[in-house]
Formats: C-alpha cells, sequence, structure tokens
C-alpha cells in the first residue's frame, strides 16, 4: 500500500502510518533521510540539527511534515533518563527564555517542562523561517509529528506556530512524554482542538513520564490518545514492587523505576508503533 497523508480524516490510521515512518526517518542522517523521504513519502526534505535537536523538514506540491527526531539512542532509552526523571520537579516550571513569553500565553497556571522548551528554541528559527516560505509560496495542511521526545516538541512547535498565526492541520506523536501540567495541556487542547493524536502503545512506559509521585503526577497529557494494544488494567506501576516510595526522586526509587522503564523497552519502540498501526488497517 502506497503511503499517503489524506488530509480531510482526522486521527486516521492512514495519516500515523505515514507521519510515524516520518518520524523513524528522523532518526537517520541527512545522506539517509533525504533519499528516504523522497522514495519513501514523496517529500523533498531538509534536514536541520542544532545542538542536540534535529528535524526534517519534508514538502511537496499537497503537504508540508515536520518531524522532529526523539531521543538520540532509541533502542537504548538512555538520552531519555536525565531528560525524563532527574531533576523533574525542577523542570515543570513557569516558562522562560527566548521562547517563553509565547508559552506564558497558555495562562498564568500552566507549567511546562523547560527541557523540551529548550531543545525546541535552539532549532526552533530555521524550521519558523523554512515553513513560512513554504506557506508564502503554496498553502498547503501543516502536519506536526515525532517520536518520543520528538512527540513533545511537535506538541510544543504546534503551540508555537499558532502563535505566530499559522495554521496547524494535525499533530501525530508516537510513544511521547507528557510535556505540562493540567493548565498548560488544558490551553494546547483549547487552541489545538480536534487536532493532536497521542498515539501510545498500552505497555510503553515513556508517556507515563515524566513522573514526581505514584500518587500525585503534576505531569498530565493533551487529547487525544490513540491506544495500541490491551488496556492497562490498574496502577501502571504496580509492577516496580516495593522499592518506591512517594517520592520518587528520592533514595533507590529512581533506579528502580528506571529498571522496569529498561524490562519494557521493547513497547517505546517505533517499529513496535509502525507494527501497531499497520495492524489496525
Amino acid at each position: 500500500m502506497a503511503l499517503e497523508l489524506r488530509e480531510d480524516s482526522f486521527g486516521d490510521p492512514q495519516n500515523a502510518l505515514f507521519l510515524a515512518t516520518a518520524s523513524n526517518l528522523a532518526y537517520e542522517t541527512p545522506e539517509i533521510g533525504v533519499p528516504a523521504f523522497r522514495e519513501q513519502l514523496g517529500l523533498e526534505a531538509t534536514f536541520y540539527k542544532a545542538g542536540n535537536t534535529e528535524a526534517y523538514v519534508g514538502t511537496n506540491a499537497e503537504h508540508i511534515v515536520v518531524a522532529f527526531r526523539g531521543t538520540e539512542s532509541p533502542a537504548t532509552l538512555d538520552g531519555l533518563k536525565d531528560v525524563l526523571l532527574n531533576d523533574a520537579r525542577n523542570l515543570l516550571i513557569v516558562p522562560s527564555g527566548r521562547l517563553g513569553t509565547d508559552f506564558i500565553a497558555a495562562g498564568v497556571g500552566a507549567r511546562m517542562h523547560q527541557g523540551f522548551i529548550n531543545g525546541l528554541a535552539a532549532i526552533w528559527d530555521p524550521i519558523l523561517e523554512r515553513v513560512s516560505a513554504e506557506l508564502k509560496a503554496s498553502e498547503r495542511p501543516l502536519w506536526l509529528t515525532g517520536h518520543s521526545l520528538g512527540g513533545a516538541l511537535a506538541l510544543l512547535a504546534g503551540w508555537l506556530f499558532l502563535r505566530r498565526f499559522i495554521n496547524v492541520h494535525q499533530i501525530y506523536t508516537f510513544g511521547a512524554p507528557m510535556i505540562g501540567n493540567k493548565d498548560a495541556t488544558a490551553a494546547f487542547d483549547r487552541e489545538l482542538k480536534g487536532k493532536i493524536f497521542r498515539y501510545v502503545n498500552t505497555e510503553d512506559p515513556v508517556p507515563q513520564l515524566p513522573t514526581l509521585s505514584l500518587l500525585a503526577n503534576e505531569f498530565c497529557h493533551c487529547d487525544k490518545e490513540m491506544a495500541l494494544g490491551a488496556p492497562c488494567a490498574g496502577n501502571y506501576w504496580a509492577g516496580v514492587g516495593g522499592a518506591l516510595t512517594d517520592d520518587l526522586l528520592k533514595g533507590q526509587g529512581l533506579d528502580v523505576v528506571w529498571d522496569f522503564i529498561r524490562n519494557r523497552l521493547g513497547a517505546h519502540l517505533l517499529a513496535k508503533y509502525l507494527e501497531s498501526i499497520r495492524a489496525k488497517m
């Protein structure tokens, strides 16, 4: 089956398969990724890199796709450990920095993961410039996507495009972590209503992160979750055992959680997401 984007369908598995493929190609070097975008998706792609943040902008006559790369080592998840778990309490803050004003517009109570915002800030200017130029040349739907950390960046980019009066058609994320508290995600849901589709393998631990406490986690997700696999019964973290404390950032709790995550590594891999999406078609 040829991969294609269906502009008039929302949350469509066909769109998900196309954009999951784009998210997968976002992990490739430009020598591999640029021709692969053309051959597999019919998109002329440009690679962007700033610090540890990477993305591709792919275009054709009908669509514009921005695909953000996830953690540097998707096969091990090591690149996520510091970002998602260590000092998580300090990362859920009022947005600051060069893009802080744009995110503060989410509301007085909105708190977001500052590490994700900093990662997007590094690469935002060239992405915005390219997308703006493409839309000026020809109006087309703008699609945003990413796996893991890349999914978090795609969501945040959606908000920034709206702040620049650029319409976002749809956002598809795969195994993405949470980006902020309930006030922040409520603002995203309001401004991007019906346009966010979070694909989640139910055994994947990363969408449950960052977490500060098993009992009261301030982080939460945007709508709409598109579950892949059987529903997860009971407390997701029940399998970690008695070594966990209420505060995961004390004692050995963090190490125990990370061991639990490693044991479920396979569910987070994008290959598993592609397999599960194909099964729905």
